[in-house]
This record gives structure tokens, sequence and C-alpha cells, in this order.
């Protein structure tokens, strides 16, 4: 089954020459030339998106985080700012790499391929299944119990994920802010906190082996109950 890949740009030439490109490569390719319509075609679920970040109307920032609410895949964008801060500004909406035009198409395919093995990888390992008939689903990005599919907001699976993949480590409500709704976020960092007290109800709710256990000035770790 062909690899599906969403080229989104405002130059039509580049967009042309990168549907051809993959295209030769095997590749299934959704064409976007702006901010809608990259959205529109983000519902196709592709494996992977190259995005441009100075498309006219809705840029490529913005249809980032919005997508990021039902797109896993890896997100590359595709742009002529070199800046330190428009770079941390693009991981921080949900962005795996920084490609910064002009580049070369071998750099390009390899980058490409690179970020498709390791979605591959995890993939592999796509499920976490605790005692008690928890299990966590990595691919679906949900939570499951005896069976049941538990009602978990986005950001409240993000940070299932964070804590189930670092077992038994802690992390303070700063860098799980960080983690989770990035740098530039408008939102207060006590946030975390908020949705760590709807998750740890969840969990009681569940009658679960699994706890976010919280240590007194340090932080927050998911644990087995003995």
């Amino acid at each position: 089954m062909s690899r599906k890949i969403l080229i989104a740009d405002d130059e039509s030439d580049i967009v042309a020459m990168l549907g051809s490109f993959f295209e030769s490569r095997g590749f299934c390719v959704l064409r976007a030339s702006n901010g809608a319509e990259a959205l529109r075609q983000a519902e196709k679920q592709p494996d992977i998106i190259l995005l441009d970040i100075n498309m006219p109307g809705t840029d490529g920032l913005e249809v980032c985080r919005r997508i990021r609410d039902y797109i896993s895949c890896p997100i590359l964008f595709l742009t002529a700012r070199i800046e330190e801060a428009d770079k941390v500004k693009g991981f921080a909406v949900g962005g795996d790499d920084y490609i910064v035009k002009p580049f070369s198409l071998a750099e390009l395919e390899a980058r490409v391929q690179a970020h498709l093995r390791r979605e591959a990888r995890h993939s592999i390992e796509a499920q976490l299944r605790f005692s008690g008939d928890l299990t966590i689903d990595y691919s679906e990005r949900c939570l499951y119990f005896d069976g049941q599919r538990v009602s978990l907001a986005k950001k409240e699976f993000e940070i299932v994920e964070l804590l189930s993949q670092n077992p038994g480590q802690v992390f303070d409500k700063e860098r799980i802010y960080e983690r989770i709704w990035g740098y530039d976020s408008e939102v207060e960092v006590s946030v975390v906190w908020v949705y760590i007290s709807y998750l740890r109800k969840k969990l009681a709710a569940l009658q679960a082996d699994v706890e976010i256990r919280a240590s007194r000035n340090l932080g927050y770790a998911l644990e087995v109950r003995a």
C-alpha cells in the first residue's frame, strides 16, 4: 500500500516538483496551495506532511496547530525562515523537523524516509498493557480498560503518553507544560495541575492498578500500585 504524503506550499512550482518526485518514489501525493486546502487534505490522514510556513490566509504554523488535534504523523516544515525563534515556534506547535529552502531533493527524501522509519518502529510497540486490563494504545491515541475505550481529551492522553513512556520518572509541572503545551502557549502553567487532577480521578474511577503519583515539590510520575 502506497504511503500518502501531503505537500502544502503556495508556490505551485515547488508543489509540482515535489509531487512528481515523490510520485516517482511510489508515494500517493496530496497537494495543497494554501492553509485552507491543507486542512481539508489533512483529513485524508496522510502518513507524512511537508508544510510551508508562509502560506496565504491560514499559515503553516496555524495549520500544524489545528491538525495536531487529530493527526499524529510527522510534519516537516519547508520554509525560507532561518531564525532560531521561528524554529522554536515550529516545534512548539507540533512540527517534527525543519527544512530550510533551498534544499536538495536527496536530503529531503532522506529525512522523509527517516521519519517514516521512526514511525514504523513506534507502531511495532504501539500498545502498553498494564495489569488490571488497562491498555494504552499509542497508535489510536486512546486508553482502554477491560476492553472499553476510556474518554480522554487530547492533552490528557498526551500527558499519559509522556508519563507512561518514562515509567517511574518524575516530571515537574514546568517540564510537562513545556512538552505538552509548548514554549509559546498562552495558557497558565497551572493548567497542568488541572489536567493531572482530571486524569487521577478517571484512573481512580476505573480502579486501575496504575496511578499518577504526586511527589511533593518534585512533580508527577506514572506508577503501578504494589
